[in-house]
């Protein structure tokens, strides 16, 4: 079992390189092609379009093909993806490969996290590696952007994501993990005799109920707020940490690798955050974790608006970090454990959603910026976290009724 999380781990510093590399490089790739903030901003939602794609079909094709056949397929597209990058093609042809990169990392990040939570038996903890290293991926690349950038290669960002990926794969492919391996890979006769698991149980007795997706019509609210949630969290972040270097170069005039670099203090403050939040979170209780996170990401968020200068940007972007460091995985934890008995189906749901929100909202902030200054999409950025909040406070309160109705059930 140590091996399959380590190697989740590496898949899972792979998948966070490529969420970001996109946006350490992003002021570059704009100057290279002479294009507008909004045509980088495209590339970024078409990337996401095809993340939403993966995460939507990932336990599809894991049920045709295997846990360690879908990586394998994930994998194998992101590191073809990501060659195809380092040639640097007419922009038209970047635009194109951008959804099957997306695909790559989208699918990656839903099978391998979803073959953890089933298998391991420290879930929480697992998880929580998984996404530490994921943060890790994220923070790295920015400081090797930006010593790319100083030396005028940046580039090289998409080969060395290639050659990394390319690692994953063929560890993927030749390692064996003992008596896990009948597990991850096909099993023609569980999905033909329709041997239930206890997740597809809750699923059918859900079904039962109610007949509407497999969900008690009492959930739906609850549901559906949770995706909102993940939909504008992923969305804001996303924006926020793909346009951070054109932000402080616009509003704090720093040179190109300090903003690079800059990135990285954003996500070294996610990383150490994460490492702590899961205990927190258990000993604060998800509810009120999630609210005083958003809340202070608010704050946050205003202040970093109002306050133009590089210290006080830098202060604040360290901050954002540590609220945001355990937002998602605790708001996922927290949903599934309102909604149980449909682990799987709830995770596709909520990560999708999330996918259709980092697809989105990265093309309006570029519009945002080609249109108005920094300061002004930083207020754009600001509304999203208040939004965010409020849609948090509701769901939470009905969150508490569904913990109500569940209690009197028992």
């Amino acid at each position: 079992m140590k091996k399959l999380i380590w190697i989740g781990c590496l898949s899972y510093l792979v998948i966070g390189i490529a969420h970001v590399v996109g946006g350490a490089i992003l002021e570059q790739l704009i100057d290279y092609y002479g294009l507008t903030y909004k045509d980088g901003g495209q590339w970024i939602m078409n990337q996401f379009l095809g993340f939403l794609v993966g995460v939507v079909f990932a336990p599809s094709i894991t049920a045709r093909i295997g846990k360690r056949g879908a990586v394998l397929i994930a994998i194998g597209v992101l590191t073809l993806s990501e060659a195809a990058y380092s040639l640097l093609l007419p922009w038209g042809w970047m635009l194109a490969i951008a959804p099957l990169a997306g695909f790559g990392f989208g699918m990656t990040e839903a099978v391998v996290g979803a073959m953890i939570i089933d298998l391991a038996k420290g879930k929480a903890s697992a998880m929580s590696r998984l996404e530490t290293f994921f943060g890790v991926g994220a923070l790295i690349i920015p400081v090797a952007a930006a010593y790319l950038i100083a030396q005028n290669v940046w580039q090289v960002s998409f080969p060395i994501l290639a050659a990394l990926s390319g690692v994953t794969f063929v560890l993927w492919l030749t390692m064996s993990f003992g008596k896990l391996d009948e597990q991850i890979g096909y099993q023609p006769k569980a999905t033909v005799s329709g041997t239930p698991s206890s997740d597809s149980l809750g699923q059918g007795a859900a079904g039962a109920r109610t007949g509407l997706f497999g969900y008690p019509r009492t959930a739906l609210p609850f549901l559906l707020l949770s995706a909102a949630f993940f939909m504008i969290y992923v969305g804001m972040e996303m924006s926020f940490s793909n346009y951070l270097p054109s932000l402080l170069i616009e509003r704090s005039q720093v040179d190109e690798s300090s903003a690079a670099a800059a990135l990285s203090l954003f996500w070294a403050t996610m990383v150490f955050g994460r490492i702590f939040a899961g205990a927190l979170a258990e000993k604060m209780g998800y509810a009120k974790y999630l609210f005083i996170a958003t809340g202070g990401a608010t704050i946050v968020f205003a202040l970093m608006a109002l306050m133009g200068q590089l210290s006080w940007m830098l202060f604040f972007v360290a901050l954002s970090g540590l609220f945001f460091s355990g937002i998602f995985g605790i708001a996922l934890v927290y949903a599934n454990a309102l909604i149980p008995g449909m682990t799987e189906r709830t995770t596709s749901l909520l990560v999708a959603c999330g996918g259709l929100g980092g697809a989105i909202f990265p093309r309006v902030t570029g519009w945002f910026m080609d249109r108005y200054d920094g300061g002004v999409t930083l207020w754009y950025v600001s509304s999203l976290v208040l939004i965010m909040l409020l849609v948090l406070a509701v769901m939470l309160v009905l969150g508490r009724g569904q913990s109500q109705r569940r209690e009197g059930r028992s």
